[in-house]
């Protein structure tokens, strides 16, 4: 992996962000000290009506939180989030442009975990050293985790209350999916490849993909590995998956590629055309759209439940 940098700043443009920031030193606001999902210390002042989105999971809640609208900067993997405004200045989600950032005066920044990783320096240090806050939203692991992201991101942007109301719906949709997969007295083994051959991944435990897996009532044949792991091939065919799901979404035909690989032919979810395409972006950005994927999952492993519906 390519290591995080910042681009540094022209040296007019440093001192005139410094002097900038000694002129506010008397002015009179209230401020607000958080500790974001990443254990920072956040200080925010003032109202937050220009915030920037480095990451399309963030951008997906800040727009379910109704707030689109104060999106100033979002990073290239987010132009496809639906309900955002068209023309936002687009930011590398790794190599994110310090004077671009500083050009949109944000109130806040919103980054991801992903964003600090590599060089283990943290990418936006020197906006934060600015007085720029900068809040960081660490790798969700679990179901659970993506709440307490929801939570977080409406506490900072003070509407707490519509962060409450889009996790209850959540919760909602998911249970009921839980419900509806909850009478199968025999779980389902999955495969689920989030990467293909010929270096596969897949998750195992601590990772909210196989808690959703747990949810619709299967059981992942790696839920005893660690997070993301890429497994050989004798490994998958060893463990004979019942039913394989697959995110990829940059090969022509992944289902395709699947059944074609040297021994798969021999797993039961090929013999049986158990291969099945699941939405991309709902199951690799945790949110409260996972329940999209949550749907799909449920209804390619278990197609009965749904056809006695």
């Amino acid at each position: 992996m390519r290591a995080l940098m910042v681009k540094p700043l022209r040296p007019v443009l440093l001192a005139a962000l410094v002097l900038a920031a000694a002129a506010g030193c008397g002015l009179k606001q209230t401020s607000r000290i958080l500790f974001d999902r990443s254990g920072r210390e956040v200080r925010v002042k003032g109202p937050l009506n220009r915030i920037v989105s480095i990451a399309p999971s963030n951008t997906e809640i800040i727009a379910d939180l109704g707030l689109a609208d104060k999106l100033v900067g979002i990073d290239v993997h987010s132009v496809d989030v639906e309900g955002i405004p068209p023309g936002l200045t687009l930011v590398d989600f790794f190599y994110p442009n310090a004077e671009v950032l500083l050009g949109l005066e944000p109130d806040v920044i919103i980054a991801h975990g992903h964003n600090a990783t590599g060089s283990g320096e943290d990418p936006l240090g020197v906006l934060r050293e600015m007085g720029i806050p900068v809040a960081y939203i660490s790798m969700s692991r679990s179901v659970n985790d993506i709440y307490d992201d929801i939570a977080f991101i409406a506490d900072l942007l003070r509407v707490p209350e519509r962060g409450e109301a889009l996790i209850r719906a959540t919760r909602e949709q998911i249970e009921k999916t839980r419900r509806e997969t909850s009478a199968v007295k025999t779980p389902r083994t999955v495969y689920f490849e989030i990467g293909a051959a010929p270096e596969m991944f897949t998750f195992g435990k601590d990772s909210f993909l196989n808690d959703m897996v747990s949810i619709i009532g299967a059981k992942n044949i790696f839920e005893n590995d660690n997070w993301v792991l890429s497994p050989s091939a004798e490994a998958v065919i060893d463990r004979d998956p019942e039913v394989i799901l697959t995110n990829v979404n940059y090969l022509e035909d992944p289902i395709g590629e699947i059944k074609g690989r040297p021994g798969f032919d021999h797993i039961r979810a090929v013999v049986h055309n158990r291969v099945y395409r699941i939405d991309t972006n709902s199951s690799v950005r945790p949110t409260a759209r996972i329940v999209l994927a949550l749907r799909q999952m449920a209804r390619a492993v278990y197609p009965e439940v749904y056809e006695e519906r």
